[in-house]
């Protein structure tokens, strides 16, 4: 049907025969026609209204006109953000670094617990490096050189490619001046002889540092021993007793804390770990751990709640040296004769280190009782559950030190 657009549109519908009359259809053709009926009649005729056939083309443009204005809104308010935002490295610049090799010579001093960061920071402050991130990178980047840096003093050039610094710090033969390095097991009077000769400093006022006070925490109950942790420190030129031991104090509490001791174990654990240092070779500590807690239970009928440690009993006499311990030594009334009395000593008996504390943190699995060293000269350790299989061990100890009698 060719109907102009304009009659489909807008002209009265005409009149409905429905039977009714005229009246009523002539009634209903005098009133204008709804929307819906407008509609309808178009669909009837087969027209549309203006407007809405869409081409593909114009709505696919519409579609894209509207993302644009939604995106650059978007990059707008980006903008205003990006001063505020951190930079996420989207193609950041590296960080400053020389071209080295360098020149002159400056002396460096790495600290006892240093960071890479600090380390960076303190080649920065003598000109060494440009960017304490450049040396933070190459730290990142050979993560087992980075461990092998160790206190002391070396010597380098002023502005060096950060990465050469880095290679110059980790090999330990660079340094000038090793610091003071304090072993594992000693008793404090050692450490302090160690720390008084390598120092300078007199030995009485070590000592009278501990008394005065060294930031020992109250678990210590002003007891030093054990609590200055073994290790390599570059201390300050004219660092006092008071200040070298303060230093060594709070190492160990960070080393307690690391190994997620809770403070009210503190000082059980560090005793424990000392005894653990004073028995045992580097492959046994988890085994001598559990040897001494299997022995702490009062359900032992074997051992009743005794420890019969010789590290204990060498700690009364202070004496080193020897293999064993003798009859008279083992009668001893003093606390620590763990022969003798029951449970744990009053407190630790010497420095542990690190692996110590771990282990007595976490000791191995079994229900060994008893254990000797069988060879002193190679640390080779028995472990034995019942006092027959122990005796069979001490046997080849016994053997060893009648080759050895110097030495027992």
């Amino acid at each position: 049907m060719n109907q102009d657009l304009s009659d489909g549109l807008f002209a009265p519908r005409p009149p409905a025969d429905d039977g009714q009359g005229g009246e009523q259809a002539a009634s209903e053709a005098s009133r204008p026609m709804t929307r819906r009926e407008r509609r309808d009649a178009e669909e009837h005729q087969g027209h549309r209204r203006p407007g809405r056939k869409r081409h593909p083309l114009r709505s696919a443009l519409i579609i894209l006109i509207a993302l644009a204005l939604v995106g650059g809104a978007g990059y707008a308010a980006l903008g205003g953000l990006s001063g505020m935002l951190p930079k996420i490295g989207f193609g950041s610049e590296a960080p400053a670094d020389y071209e080295g090799p360098g020149s002159g010579a400056v002396d460096v001093v790495v600290r006892e617990g240093q960071t890479a960061t600090d380390i960076g920071q303190t080649l920065v402050k003598a000109d060494v490096i440009a960017s304490a991130q450049s040396f933070v990178n190459a730290a990142n980047a050979d993560p087992k050189a980075a461990s092998a840096i160790q206190p002391g003093s070396y010597e380098l050039r002023e502005k060096m490619r950060a990465a050469d610094a880095f290679a110059w710090l980790a090999n330990k033969d660079n340094r000038t001046a090793a610091g003071v390095t304090v072993r594992e097991g000693l008793w404090n009077s050692e450490i302090f002889a160690l720390l008084a000769e390598q120092t300078d400093t007199p030995l009485a006022d070590y000592k009278k540092a501990v008394s005065a006070g060294i930031g020992l925490p109250k678990e210590a109950r002003g007891n030093a021993e054990g609590w200055l942790f073994p290790s390599t420190y570059q201390f300050e030129e004219d660092a006092s007793a008071a200040a070298q031991l303060k230093v060594m104090v709070k190492r160990m509490v960070s080393e307690l804390e690391k190994a997620g001791v809770p403070r009210d174990q503190w000082e059980r654990t560090l005793t424990i770990a000392s005894i653990i240092e004073g028995e045992s070779g580097s492959s046994d500590r988890d085994k001598v751990a559990r040897v001494i807690l299997n022995r702490l239970d009062g359900g032992n009928s074997e051992t009743n709640g005794r420890l019969e440690m010789d590290s204990t009993v060498h700690f009364i006499y202070q004496e080193r040296g020897k293999a064993g311990t003798t009859d008279e030594q083992r009668s001893s009334s003093s606390p620590y004769n763990t022969y003798k009395v029951k449970g744990l000593p009053p407190g630790p008996i010497n420095s542990p280190g690190a692996a110590a504390i771990e282990a007595a943190e976490n000791p191995a699995s079994g229900d060994w009782l008893y254990f000797v060293t069988v060879n002193p000269d190679t640390g080779e350790t028995k472990f034995a559950t019942t006092f027959a299989q122990h005796q069979k061990n001490q046997k080849q100890f016994q053997t060893w030190c009648s080759e050895n009698k110097d030495r027992c």
